[in-house]
């Protein structure tokens, strides 16, 4: 993504700190914090991988499968989503919003939806959206995946999460375009949108062919990506005055 010029940066640091100082330490708090959750997300997708056995495959199978009931160290993954989905969604309201608080109901609006989205509640639910098995196990079908609560959970919130996430992009972008030194981000952040929903497309397009579990990890993986580079702009926009 693009970045302002350093004076830009320089009078959008006065313009949201010097009015309000705990305002603008709160906003880089959470701004780290989501930093954070988006590192460890990335992290654990991928370290999570490495213990599901040689049957699992990290291109047919999808992410849920490997906090599914049957899956090892299962519920150990769901505590660190949760914990990541929570922070997701105090970024969203304490650093996004207040941050782009000049673009005014798309600001609010959009950090709303990235809060509902696959990336907050989506993420933080994630104990009550283990399907019953994983498509690894011996015997396990798509219709027994779905077969118990936390199965039908997980399609509803995750089709549901990754609508909201992308409609919460397209009103942060035009909520950017209205916020002084944030101007230069809105046309990445549609496109970004727009990548995400390519392949959340591609992966359901492609589960016969076995392709599902790749662009399914390409929609997470973009989205952390570019929620990491948004905590970053924050903080370079903001400076510490607590």
């Amino acid at each position: 993504m693009s970045t302002a010029a350093p004076r830009d940066l320089d009078r959008a640091d006065v313009d949201l700190t010097a009015a309000s100082p705990g305002r603008g330490a709160t906003v880089r708090r959470w701004a780290w914090l989501g930093l954070i959750a988006q590192a460890v997300f990335g992290a654990i997708v991928l370290v999570a991988a490495s213990w599901q056995g040689p049957d699992y495959s990290v291109v047919d199978h999808t992410i849920s499968d490997m906090f599914a009931v049957t899956a090892p160290y299962g519920a150990f993954l769901v505590v660190v989503l949760s914990l990541c989905g929570a922070g997701t969604i105090g970024f969203a309201v304490w650093s996004v919003r207040p941050a782009l608080r000049t673009g005014g109901w798309r600001a609010s609006t959009g950090s709303a939806l990235l809060a509902l989205s696959i990336v907050g509640v989506g993420d933080l639910l994630s104990p009550v959206e283990r399907l019953a098995c994983r498509m690894a196990d011996p015997g396990c079908t798509p219709t027994q995946q779905l077969s118990n609560t936390g199965g039908q959970l997980d399609n509803a919130i995750s089709s549901i999460g990754v609508v909201l996430l992308v409609v919460a992009a397209f009103f942060l972008a035009a909520a950017m375009r209205g916020t002084h030194g944030w101007e230069n981000w809105a046309r990445p952040t549609r496109w970004t949108a727009v990548l995400i929903t390519a392949f959340a497309v591609a992966s359901v397009l492609t589960q016969d062919a076995g392709y599902s579990g790749l662009f399914e990890r390409l929609v997470a993986a973009t989205g952390a990506a570019a929620l990491a580079v948004l905590a970053i702009g924050i903080l370079r926009r903001t400076r510490d005055t607590s």
